[in-house]
């Protein structure tokens, strides 16, 4: 089954934000204090990604510690045993870089909501049609939020989530193009895994949660 019938949603944290942080650390006991900051600030949506060792490792302490608070994702999914595995670990969602039917059907099976990546039109329908719960227009940046209006005029239906390269100007002018959230890694995050200021990530995260909450309220 596919399409709406079988199209599970986003959690409603999620939806509600209208802000992924996409969280790309060098190692996985690195996520602590830079969650705990992006908590703080007020984002409720965090994508961990598989390219930071050790993440399936630690995301069930992770998910207790901060579950009550955000929505935790798994990213960077590639092929049938890491989306198996985000499943068994508890994911609230799973993003991939890829077009995939068969991780797409994979997830809904689960009962996790998936975010597949895509640029193209064909890429970003053909995961719309089979069932994934938004697409990720990937990467954002080479296309600008003029594209979600194009994509609008053959695919009305579609859920759009940009990602790569939405500052904080794009972040606002995706969401008022229409996107479902913003999906947003080194402008929100800048140098927090690297030593930097948490005193500033939570400056820089606090200001786009701001923009996601009045583009929500405006488009309300």
């Amino acid at each position: 089954m596919t399409g709406d019938a079988a199209r599970l949603a986003l959690p409603e944290r999620t939806v509600a934000s209208r802000l992924i942080v996409v969280a790309r650390a060098a190692r996985a006991d690195d996520y602590d204090a830079v969650l705990e900051a992006l908590a703080a600030a007020g984002v409720r949506s965090v994508e961990l990604t598989l390219t930071t060792p050790g993440t399936f490792e630690a995301f069930p302490r992770l998910r207790d510690r901060f579950g009550g608070e955000i929505d935790l994702g798994i990213g960077t999914v590639t092929d049938s045993a890491q989306l198996a595995r985000a499943i068994e670990v508890g994911a609230d969602y799973v993003v991939t870089p890829v077009t995939s039917a068969a991780l797409v059907a994979q997830a809904t099976a689960g009962g996790v909501p998936i975010v597949p990546g895509g640029l193209t039109p064909t890429e970003l329908f053909s995961s719309w049609s089979a069932g994934a719960s938004a697409v990720k227009v990937f990467p954002a940046g080479q296309v600008g939020p003029s594209y979600l209006a194009d994509l609008r005029g053959p695919f009305p239906d579609l859920v759009a989530v940009p990602s790569g390269g939405v500052d904080l100007r794009g972040a606002e002018q995706w969401l008022a193009a229409g996107a479902l959230a913003v999906s947003v890694g080194g402008p929100l995050l800048g140098d927090a895994f690297r030593g930097g200021d948490l005193g500033a990530l939570r400056e820089r995260a606090a200001a786009f949660v701001a923009v996601a909450a009045r583009e929500g309220a405006e488009a309300s």
